[in-house]
């Protein structure tokens, strides 16, 4: 998700864009010197470098900082004061990581906080800080690849497989509540075919119901192929309760414009995660992520994340595409 969407819609899923076309991110030397200084203690060693890592849609600090002593380090930042809605999803994504620590959840390890109620005691100026493992990465797409698109979707069945999820996770109808509403009340009303398209929705929230744990954020962007052949899932902060299903969907849905529909459709049909899923339920939450991303895609553009908008727009338009090939609308109907 990102607090860039505007309320009281929570934000979609797997809003994709061009990984060089994101946010505006604050960088390591704007921080106080005393963050600064208590950041170089959590890593034991001087700070010499810092690399910013542009892709997301956020702006808060996301830097790979190098120590005197060789050791790297992934660190995330923002300002309570300057940045509170990201500052409040750093804060979530710390607990629910601390929360699936050693679960099996192909995740990176979070290593230390700084300014996060109830898991450190620290002082950070009305900073809130991650320290995460670093992880030599290369990100899947643009465009996407088969072997990419597998690699993500069994670390996905591995999360699936951990059967964990965090104390007091809110589920997928909670968080998404306000969704299915949206085919009445936003600019999705003047999409073709709204109708139908509200129909599917308004069954989305008992379609994806389940005690799974779901990222609920799944991107390009948020899929880490690491170099030791890890595949991790990172930004770990609007999870929810949920079908096993569900992220496979987004997933597959942001590839729409990069591989074959034939392939999309056989990995839908073959996958564990997806096989057996009644094709209604998957356009039923396809047409709920095509409400909300519509409505988001039209809001006020956000000067920090100048591009977040049109991501949301082009994914809008692949969920349009597979929803209208799958429900054989014609070309001029949606």
């Amino acid at each position: 998700m990102s607090a860039t969407s505007p309320a009281p819609v929570p934000p979609p899923l797997g809003a994709p864009g061009s990984l060089g076309r994101t946010a505006r991110r604050i960088q390591w030397h704007f921080l106080p010197p005393g963050v600064r200084a208590q950041v170089e203690g959590r890593c034991g060693s001087p700070v010499v470098d810092a690399v910013s890592c542009d892709a997301g849609f956020t702006p808060g600090m996301a830097s790979v900082l190098t120590c005197l002593d060789g050791s790297r380090h992934f660190v995330k930042a923002a300002s309570g004061p300057a940045q509170g809605p990201f500052a409040e999803s750093y804060r979530a994504e710390a607990r629910t990581l601390r929360a699936l620590a050693g679960s099996g959840v192909p995740a990176p390890a979070l290593r230390w906080t700084l300014g996060v109620e109830g898991l450190d005691d620290a002082d950070a100026e009305g900073w809130v800080l991650l320290g995460l493992e670093h992880v030599p990465h290369r990100l899947p797409g643009e465009p996407w690849t088969l072997p990419d698109l597998d690699r993500a979707l069994d670390a996905l069945a591995t999360v699936t497989a951990a059967r964990v999820v965090p104390a007091d996770q809110p589920t997928l109808a909670e968080e998404c509540a306000a969704w299915p509403a949206l085919w009445r009340r936003s600019p999705a009303v003047d999409l073709p075919h709204a109708g139908p398209c509200a129909e599917l929705a308004a069954h989305a929230l008992d379609a994806a119901a389940g005690d799974h744990l779901v990222h609920l954020d799944l991107r390009g962007d948020n899929v880490l192929l690491a170099d030791d052949g890890r595949t991790l899932l990172c930004d770990w902060t609007w999870p929810v309760r949920g079908a096993a299903w569900v992220d496979a969907v987004t997933l597959l849905a942001a590839a729409r414009d990069d591989l074959p529909a034939a392939a999309l459709e056989a990995r839908l049909a073959e996958h564990p995660l997806t096989a057996g899923v009644a094709a209604d339920d998957v356009d039923a939450l396809l047409a709920l992520l095509l409400g909300c991303l519509t409505t988001a895609g039209a809001g006020p553009v956000p000067t920090t994340s100048p591009w977040v908008r049109a991501a949301q727009r082009r994914q809008a338009g692949q969920l349009a595409d597979w929803l209208r090939v799958r429900r054989g609308w014609s070309v001029d109907s949606i």
